[in-house]
């Protein structure tokens, strides 16, 4: 009788990045530990993939955002072009680190290692990528109080340009 693969528990566990709150399942897929979503990799290894949704957190921290969004920010890095820059730069990453940027376990300590590359290419690109990629998601625009364009509504003027309670 052959032994059918099953994920338990233990596996499950034992799999999880701690950190990133992720888990690779396969070759290709890394998945949250603690929320519904899911991401495949085509061109990126999957840990490079949670390294890069755990230095975008680090970058940008916002405690009332989900990891998905961090994950949907970084996603546009996994193409054959962007690949080999991307794995190296984690690399990088990983050796000024002392062993590897996810096993880091306070977030202090993961933002002094971004101090130290916070002048290199690779870093000034992936911060970059993340003004866009994260904030100009419109799921996320609800959480900081942005409505969106308002000219199609009328403008700001008559909207009520200083409702926002958050500031």
């Amino acid at each position: 009788m052959q032994k059918e693969n099953v994920l338990t528990r233990r596996d499950l566990l034992a799999r999880s990045m701690g950190v990133a709150g992720a888990f690779t399942l396969g070759g290709s897929f890394i998945a949250a530990t603690d929320a519904a979503w899911a991401l495949e990799v085509k061109h990126l290894q999957p840990r490079t993939m949670a390294t890069l949704v755990q230095m975008a957190r680090d970058i940008y921290p916002h405690d009332s955002i989900g990891d998905e969004f961090y994950a949907i920010a970084v996603k546009g890095y996994d193409t054959p072009e962007q690949a080999p820059g991307i794995e190296e730069g984690i690399a990088m990453l990983d050796g000024m680190s002392g062993g590897g940027y996810l096993d880091i376990g306070w977030e202090a300590d993961r933002n002094a290692v971004l101090r130290r590359v916070q002048d290199t290419e690779f870093f000034q690109m992936i911060r970059g990528g993340l003004v866009v990629g994260l904030y100009n998601q419109k799921e996320v625009w609800p959480i900081f109080g942005y409505e969106g364009e308002s000219f199609s509504k009328g403008g700001y003027m008559d909207r009520g340009f200083n409702d926002i309670n958050w500031l």
